[in-house]
């Protein structure tokens, strides 16, 4: 995957829209972030994903989920985008779209 396929997936979704953060390309839901791209230009930073979870992903698919230590404390993990699949990916996405979108066009997705 491309930061360019993760684009193309979440925009096609309401209240998504491209930004920056931290001087890095991001995509957002009502001014949030919902990822980023990390200046390494392969690496998304996913926010949305507790500690637990994100420990089972990293130690079951270690070549594509990361952490470092400054994201240690926070419900976020790393993606190796060149070495992840849209089925790995989108659902994480998808997930975390729906906490930040407003319940109006979560109800539009889910008709």
């Amino acid at each position: 995957m491309t930061f360019d396929d993760v684009r193309k997936i979440a925009l096609a979704w309401p209240e998504v829209e491209d930004g920056t953060s931290y001087g890095t390309p991001a995509l957002k839901v009502r001014k949030k972030m919902l990822a980023r791209l990390k200046k390494d230009g392969d690496s998304l930073v996913m926010p949305g994903v507790p500690q637990d979870e994100r420990d089972m992903l990293v130690e079951s698919q270690p070549k594509v989920f990361y952490f470092t230590d400054h994201y240690r404390n926070y419900p976020m993990v790393l993606i190796h985008l060149s070495k992840a699949k849209r089925a790995a990916v989108e659902p994480l996405l998808r997930r975390h779209w729906r906490t930040l979108a407003s319940k109006k066009a979560i109800a539009s997705m889910d008709s």
